[in-house]
């Protein structure tokens, strides 16, 4: 998984499927921080959502859950949706709102809610420093709960397009890499391939449900590919002052990836999301 949206999205989904149980959620969330909270942007983010919970304006894990859930309402039919908006691509969000404002700036959101249910709501990531914890750590991790009129329309990506699309981005992000050859050495950076690996490895470090399709995870581990010989790629570039042709060819080649990326990472998780209902 990539962000915290995603994971709390696949495994609260599983949770309310009977897939998995709360430790399950609060695990996976633990991943990206120990410490996990919810609070209401305003008075009304949560009583007029009909998701009444124990902890009042703010609250722990605990009360995370519970608001899942009402929101939710599964025996409606649940529906969670996480976004990944940038600027200039805002499909997914409610225009000209607060939280999709707040979702812009975190580049992730999660969508809950239910036709005829109660109002849904949208959650916003946000982490919260720790003096006490190491300098590389969050220390916590806190969800903005916000009011929403609606569920808005999202996209839908077909998980086979996005394989084929994914298999021709490896092949290209590759071989930009490889076209710079040893020249990172020459700008006192590590080897992009080691980089690149260890990227992936730290990605893998976030659990996915049992339930999930095997195509979609290898789509997961595609994308996570990619992504990580885009970032690679730019960070050669920075090291080397722009000074290198070789290198500037290869963040070109791989810009327009990030694209693809996005489209099959959005498949797949529809896919793990839908996989939790099935039978």
């Amino acid at each position: 998984m990539w962000c915290s949206s995603v994971s709390l999205s696949v495994w609260a989904n599983a949770w309310l499927a009977g897939r998995a149980a709360p430790d399950d959620v609060l695990d996976a969330l633990s991943a990206w921080a120990p410490v996990q909270s919810v609070a209401a942007y305003d008075a009304i983010s949560i009583g007029e959502a009909g998701s009444a919970w124990s902890g009042g304006t703010d609250g722990g894990a605990a009360s995370l859950l519970q608001l899942v859930r009402g929101a939710a309402q599964p025996d409606a039919g649940a529906c969670i949706h996480p976004v990944f908006p940038v600027p200039g691509d805002v499909r997914g969000l409610p225009a000209g709102t607060v939280f999709a404002r707040e979702a812009i700036l975190a580049g992730e959101a999660v969508l809950i809610g239910s036709a005829g249910a109660a109002p849904p709501i949208g959650l916003v990531p946000t982490y919260l420093e720790d003096d006490d914890s190491p300098a590389d750590s969050a220390g916590e991790l806190s969800w903005t709960a916000f009011r929403l009129t609606g569920m808005p329309v999202t996209d839908q990506h077909d998980l086979g397009d996005a394989e084929y699309s994914l298999r021709s981005a490896v092949r290209t992000a590759a071989e930009a890499l490889g076209s710079t050859g040893s020249r990172w050495a020459d700008y006192g950076v590590e080897d992009p391939r080691l980089q690149v690996e260890l990227m992936m490895e730290a990605a893998a470090l976030h659990r996915i449900p049992d339930h999930a399709p095997t195509r979609a995870v290898r789509v997961l581990q595609s994308a996570a590919h990619v992504e990580a010989i885009i970032t690679v790629s730019a960070d050669l570039l920075a090291a080397s002052a722009q000074s290198s042709t070789a290198v500037q060819r290869a963040v070109d080649a791989v810009q327009p990836l990030t694209l693809v990326v996005r489209s099959a990472r959005s498949a797949a998780v529809s896919a793990i999301l839908h996989s939790a209902w099935r039978g």
